[in-house]
């Protein structure tokens, strides 16, 4: 599947290569990583897009050093000249770069389209000390009665790979990281522009994920999950 991404079919399914959520997602980050302290002086992230999420996080920490990776040649056009004196893009792997380290690694919306991605996960440790995952539960009862949304999602995005909370953290651990944190992001209530479908969900996700959230994801989907691991 990396021809997806390395040719420019992704984006042509997605022109905007999600720019629109970036803000949202870095939003997510920024709280996560200062509930836990994380140090930020260097923040690299691996698929990085378009670069927007770094982007937003510069404005967030301004002192930082951060660096973006993409083996998307589309993606790297689109980021390249954004690059600030603080935020650099590069048309690489992070994983065949040799001696870099970083305080933080962000792996966001990543390893539900890598094929090998119990490899790819324990690659990814020696670059740093915290990692920050995010990972969508695309894994839901009414995804799997309904079929059609992980259908959608294997063709139109690329996910090759289905998660819910448990197994999500499960492959974390047994790829050798520790979990240092971890909540839900709701984009399916949080994102406008959604489907007609998702508004008509809204309430009943709000209302039974306020009373029973893992019970909601379980049931009803609709969340990804952010993890700080080490």
């Amino acid at each position: 599947m990396k021809e997806l991404y390395e040719g420019d079919s992704y984006g042509k399914n997605n022109p905007t290569w999600h720019e629109e959520d970036a803000p949202w997602k870095a939003g997510h980050i920024e709280r996560i990583m200062k509930r836990n302290n994380l140090p930020h002086e260097h923040i690299c992230e691996i698929g990085c897009g378009t670069g927007e999420i770094l982007l937003n996080l510069e404005r967030t920490f301004p002192t930082a050093r951060l660096s973006g990776y993409e083996v998307s040649p589309d993606a790297f056009r689109r980021a390249a000249p954004k690059a600030t004196q603080y935020t650099q893009f590069y048309l690489k792997d992070l994983l065949d770069e040799p001696d870099l380290q970083f305080d933080v690694v962000l792996v966001i919306d990543v390893i539900e389209h890598v094929e090998d991605y119990i490899s790819f996960i324990k690659r990814l440790r020696r670059f740093g000390t915290f990692k920050v995952f995010h990972i969508p539960l695309d894994l839901s009862a009414q995804s799997i009665v309904r079929a059609w949304p992980i259908a959608e999602l294997r063709r139109n995005v690329g996910h090759l790979h289905y998660f819910f909370k448990q197994s999500a953290l499960a492959t974390l651990e047994d790829c050798g990281y520790t979990i240092v944190d971890h909540c839900y992001t709701a984009s399916r209530l949080e994102l406008p522009n959604q489907a007609l479908t998702s508004r008509l969900m809204r309430l009943p996700r709000r209302l039974l994920f306020a009373a029973e959230p893992d019970l909601a994801v379980r049931l009803l989907g609709g969340y990804s999950l952010l993890v700080v691991a080490k």
